[in-house]
């Protein structure tokens, strides 16, 4: 299998900020199921923070100052989800896709697909 990269984005950042990576070769070793677990967790608490926003933005009585919390949090699991599909999106095999006339690459639907 031949992959976009040989370097896994880890799902967190070294001292400085900067992103982190992992040789994708050993991918069943300590750090790979360190990384595949954290990004788990990130997942998971992602969809909790949105069911906790739907609740706060429902109610319609939220306080400045928790609505700030709530954009602050949901713009840290943003960060998180991101790099987590970077991550993922960089290991997915590469195929070869046959060109398409006009260069128009993506997928061909039935013009009954858009009522």
């Amino acid at each position: 299998m031949t992959t976009h990269n040989e370097l896994r984005l880890l799902p967190w950042s070294g001292p400085d900020g900067n992103p982190c990576y992992l040789s994708a070769e050993g991918s069943g070793g300590y750090l790979s199921r360190l990384a595949d677990n954290t990004e788990a967790a990130q997942l998971e608490m992602s969809g909790e923070l949105l069911e906790h926003a739907l609740e706060v933005l429902g109610d319609g009585e939220a306080e400045p100052n928790e609505l700030r919390l709530l954009a602050m949090d949901m713009t840290e699991a943003l960060r998180d989800v991101r790099r987590v599909a970077i991550s993922r999106g960089r290991r997915l095999p590469l195929t070869d896709t046959p060109a398409h006339e006009g260069g128009d690459e993506g997928p061909r639907l039935p013009a009954a697909a858009f009522g």
